[in-house]
């Protein structure tokens, strides 16, 4: 049975790609309003793991449940089982490292397309949101650019509120400053913590900004080699880490 009391549930998920295992049986809970840090090594799972809870990867084994909507990963994509996958899809909005903006659209066309064409609402009902969630993160004199004439920090602010537009129960970040220069990356944090702390959106963040998880996280999870191995709130984990992997990583990020 779902429960919607959590926002994400993922329980005994395993993923291999052939006979290379990347994640092994991972157990993970988030609750609605939480902020969940995770980190960890290069190769360790982590976008791995934001992959397969939105099932852009298919998981080997496990179950996904996402504001009430569960999954079983393996076997095939039967009618039913695409169709609660397009259900999470919609309840969860992804943020990657690289921005994926549509390079031919405006950054006022770009945050629309997704209500139009998924959720069917009318060109003035998006545009109008689309126009508020420019100002919310800063950018209200940018809609009718293009990507190419936006710097890395404004692409990934537009893409965040491309990714707000679809109203998602989940906002999901997969190293969202990893590819931006390092006068750009507090812009973009700087409207993540205001999605914490102002709109109490529920976000799943892979990253290294120790800061930023400091900060605003409720919960910080540390990967290694495929598994959690480490679970806490920010002072525990980066003040008093139990495990020596986690204490190895954070004394060369720190």
């Amino acid at each position: 049975m779902s429960d919607e009391s959590r926002a994400v549930r993922v329980e005994n998920l395993w993923k291999s790609f052939g006979a290379h295992v990347v994640l092994k049986d991972v157990n993970l809970e988030i609750e609605p309003g939480q902020v969940v840090v995770v980190f960890g090594r290069s190769g360790s799972g982590k976008s791995t793991l934001l992959r397969c809870i939105n099932f852009l990867e298919e998981p080997s084994e496990g179950t996904i449940e996402v504001a009430g909507i569960r999954i079983v990963g393996g076997g095939h994509r039967t009618r039913a089982k695409r169709e609660r996958i397009r259900q999470v899809r919609i309840r969860t909005g992804m943020v990657f490292q690289d921005f994926n903006l549509f390079p031919h659209r405006t950054a006022l066309e770009n945050v629309t397309e997704g209500p139009v064409t998924v959720l069917g609402k009318s060109a003035r009902e998006a545009e109008a949101t689309a126009r508020e969630l420019l100002e919310m993160v800063g950018l209200p004199e940018k809609a009718d650019q293009y990507p190419i004439q936006l710097s890395g920090g404004q692409q990934q602010r537009i893409a965040i509120a491309r990714a707000l537009a679809m109203n998602p129960k989940v906002m999901l970040f997969d190293e969202p400053t990893s590819a931006l220069d390092p006068e750009l990356i507090g812009e973009v944090l700087a409207v993540m913590r205001r999605l914490a702390t102002e709109l109490h959106m529920t976000m799943l963040v892979v990253t290294h900004e120790m800061g930023f998880a400091r900060e605003v996280a409720s919960r910080m999870v540390f990967i290694h080699e495929g598994q959690i191995i480490e679970e806490g709130s920010p002072a525990q984990v980066l003040n008093d880490p139990q495990r020596q992997e986690t204490r190895r990583f954070l004394e060369a990020v720190l």
